[in-house]
């Protein structure tokens, strides 16, 4: 009882605090669409507001951005195998998120943005989806989304889940704000053994906690990316030695344009393809390059290059390929012939090492791997990836790649190896789920 209580004052001022937010997190959605109008998509949704997904109770799954979104390919196939019948929701919370999801799926699924963490817009959001299960990606645990759904019976899967030492001290000392909803979750799906133990540290029922692995290993990135990133690399690079920094944060950029100009004094036609994370933030690279007077074309420009085109799109005094385009790293990464990850030489944590080494391209990344420390730890003693501290290293780390061909193909070779060991954890979760569909009755209204 005194639990309970403790648990519902601390949500009244968490919701208030976030009723006092959410206009500002709105305010920055609208300043972000003045360079990228595909923020302004769309946007009742943030609260909860839009189309209803329709009369039949649904299956919905929660990835937060792009690289859950590719992240969840797999387990959105596999969904929609299994039960056709039952209409699946998608939602993300960034346009970059979105857009990748509706390449992916078009209108096989219906995609939206997730509402803002406040009562109205989690019921409003609710209403209009009417899941009967909710299966959230990773780590995504919002306390009044899971506390409206545990009052309306819809079951929560938590999956592919994963949390750091950090995170646990942050949701303890929150207290019963978090141990309450993670308590009531149906099941979480842990990708590792420490993980399933952080969670049973925060509240989680043991009994229901359950490792299944990570299910980035199960995508399926198929011949059609490898032959999009052969055209690529015959219309855009030529035979040209190319490297790609994909997912690439301010304060990083300055590191890899450093690393390359060393790489092109021993290999002076060598080429960067630049791929920022963020869209919004394609300009201000572009500014960063004339800054430093490093000649560079633009994906934007090239990308009206017809495909009987015979030379390279990107000119011969070109240093770098800025790639101001949404979705089509991962045609890049197949493009390369290595490929740095980036959010990784930047306290950010890193981003999906798995693309890359699925497409037997051999990868380098930082020393910041928080998000994915076990995969990136094992691709290195796999020898799928070298791992780097700083812009010096990652000069010696490409130049050794390129000086050896040999080496280079058994690291790519290496990383391919590791994914494909690591693939079935969408089996095991679709084992853990059926159950739990199987004996749903309809969600509440």
């Amino acid at each position: 009882m005194h639990l309970w209580i403790a648990e519902q004052t601390v949500r009244r001022l968490y919701s208030l605090l976030m009723m006092l937010l959410a206009p500002a997190a709105f305010a920055v959605v609208l300043c972000r669409g003045l360079r990228d109008r595909s923020y302004w998509q769309n946007l009742g949704e943030r609260f909860g507001w839009g189309r209803s997904a329709g009369d039949s109770p649904s299956i919905w799954l929660h990835a937060v951005s792009l690289g859950e979104v590719a992240a969840a390919a797999a387990l959105v196939r596999a969904l929609r195998d299994r039960y056709p019948d039952i209409p699946l929701v998608l939602s993300t919370a960034t346009p970059t998120g979105r857009a990748r999801a509706q390449a992916l799926f078009g209108d096989e699924i219906d995609i939206r943005f997730l509402a803002y963490d406040t009562p109205g817009s989690v019921a409003r959001f609710l209403t209009r989806v009417r899941p009967r299960l909710a299966i959230i990606m990773e780590t995504e645990l919002w306390p009044n989304l899971l506390y409206e759904c545990r009052r309306r019976g819809v079951l929560v899967v938590l999956a592919s889940a994963r949390l750091t030492p950090k995170s646990v001290s942050r949701y303890r000392r929150l207290g019963a704000l978090f141990s309450g909803a993670v308590a009531s979750t149906t099941l979480i799906a842990a990708q590792t053994a420490e993980d399933a133990e952080r969670f049973v540290a925060i509240g989680a029922a043991r009994a229901r906690t359950h490792v299944i692995g990570n299910v980035k290993f199960d995508m399926r990135l198929g011949d059609s990316i490898i032959e999009q990133g052969r055209e690529l690399r015959r219309l855009l690079v030529g035979p040209r030695p190319a490297w790609v920094a994909g997912s690439t944060h301010e304060g990083e950029e300055e590191q890899v344009l450093n690393a390359h100009a060393a790489l092109c004094l021993t290999l002076p036609d060598a080429i960067l393809l630049l791929v920022p994370r963020h869209p919004q933030r394609f300009e201000s690279v572009a500014n960063l390059l004339l800054r430093r007077g490093i000649n560079f074309d633009r994906r934007s420009s090239a990308s009206a290059v017809g495909a009987a085109a015979e030379a390279a799109a990107v000119g011969a005094h070109a240093q770098v390929l800025l790639v101001d385009s949404v979705g089509e790293l991962t045609a890049f990464y197949a493009a390369a012939d290595v490929a740095f990850v980036g959010g990784s030489l930047v306290p950010v944590g890193g981003h999906n090492l798995l693309e890359p080494a699925a497409l037997g391209v051999p990868v380098i990344t930082g020393p910041y791997n928080a998000n994915s420390g076990d995969i990136a730890r094992l691709l290195v003693q796999k020898g799928g990836a070298v791992q780097v501290a700083d812009a010096p290293a990652l000069t010696e780390a490409l130049r050794r790649l390129f000086a050896d061909p040999d080496f280079r193909q058994r690291a790519g070779g290496a990383g391919r190896e590791f994914v494909e060991q690591h693939r079935g954890s969408v089996a095991r979760l679709l084992k853990l789920i059926e159950p739990l569909v199987a004996a749903l009755p309809e969600a509440n209204p």
